[in-house]
């Protein structure tokens, strides 16, 4: 019996593995038909221990066009959770029913516990602000289909740096390739942690922090979008001092490269405009489409599924 691979952190996978994971994801819009039945009489379970709608969703879609089945639950009250079940047992019999499990857990921490346990891949969805590496996989193939390339650019990240764990598993993944320099844009309420920091010094990247969006925009090949939390301020007066600086709308955008390339993990609130949807730089719904495709890749990486040359 081969040994059970999971992914809980992007870190579990090497740059090879994830340019290999691109390559099988962009092979799977070149030739959809040879995937349609690939993963046939295998089951994901889907073990959502807090809402989702995008994830678990895209999960979904992706075990379903590869021709497999799907069970499980999309918040923690209509599992047994709510009696009192502890995460090990949940993943220990659920094991018996799936060949892979997706999880999202409030919990940082959750699915290492997971996977100490398990029989079947599991694949973390989120645990708290830690890890959401298939998110950090879905921006990374964004950013290749839009750009050619990983490296050589300059990526600005703006809103909520401090607790985003978008944010963080980007920033980690990206450090692994060359010359990418980073432009950090928050409030000093909801800056980068200092561990991150400190990844990015020990790696030899360039970075910067800013505080207002249009200090960094002309710069930029990619602006990751993140949302500004009203409830992460000390004080009101804070937050309405500097939340319009991170709307992005088309003024903002005037300075702006006209190759730039705009994401946001999604769910959007308020920070950027209904009228950048049309700009052709706006590519949130498209990184949502490229979700689907990455986790179709994992979904074969992780069952050891190859499709036939």
């Amino acid at each position: 019996m081969s040994e059970i691979r999971n992914l809980i952190n992007i870190t579990d996978l090497s740059v090879e593995e994830i340019d290999e994971l691109i390559k099988v994801a962009d092979d799977i819009v070149e030739n959809h038909a040879a995937y349609e039945d690939i993963c046939a009489h295998k089951k994901l379970a889907t073990l959502f221990f807090e809402p989702s709608t995008r994830t678990r969703l895209s999960f979904e879609a992706a075990m379903l066009e590869l021709g497999g089945s799907v069970l499980g639950f999309s918040e923690a009250s209509s599992s047994s959770a709510a009696k009192g079940e502890s995460v090990s047992d949940t993943i220990r019999t659920v094991g018996c029913y799936a060949d892979i499990i997706a999880m999202r857990h409030p919990k940082e921490g959750a699915p290492v516990v997971a996977s100490q346990k398990t029989t079947v891949p599991i694949i973390n969805g989120g645990d708290g602000g830690h890890f959401h590496p298939t998110q950090t996989l879905t921006d990374l193939l964004t950013i290749k289909r839009k750009k050619g390339r990983l490296s050589d650019m300059t990526v600005g990240l703006c809103g909520d740096l401090k607790f985003g764990r978008t944010v963080h598993s980007l920033i980690e993944a990206m450090l692994r390739y060359e010359n990418v320099k980073f432009v950090l844009i928050s409030p000093n309420e909801l800056q980068v942690p200092a561990y991150v920091k400190e990844k990015m010094d020990a790696a030899g990247a360039e970075w910067k922090e800013v505080e207002r969006l249009e200090d960094a925009m002309e710069e930029l090949d990619i602006l990751y979008m993140t949302r500004v939390q009203r409830e992460r301020f000390f004080n009101e007066e804070d937050y309405v001092r500097l939340k319009d600086s991170y709307i992005l709308d088309l003024e903002k955008l005037q300075a702006a490269k006209e190759d730039l390339t705009i994401m946001h993990p999604l769910p959007r609130v308020n920070e950027i405009s209904v009228e950048v949807d049309d700009d052709p730089r706006a590519c949130y719904f498209f990184q949502a489409l490229c979700g689907k495709h990455i986790r179709m890749a994992l979904i074969l990486n992780l069952l050891g599924i190859k499709r036939e040359a």
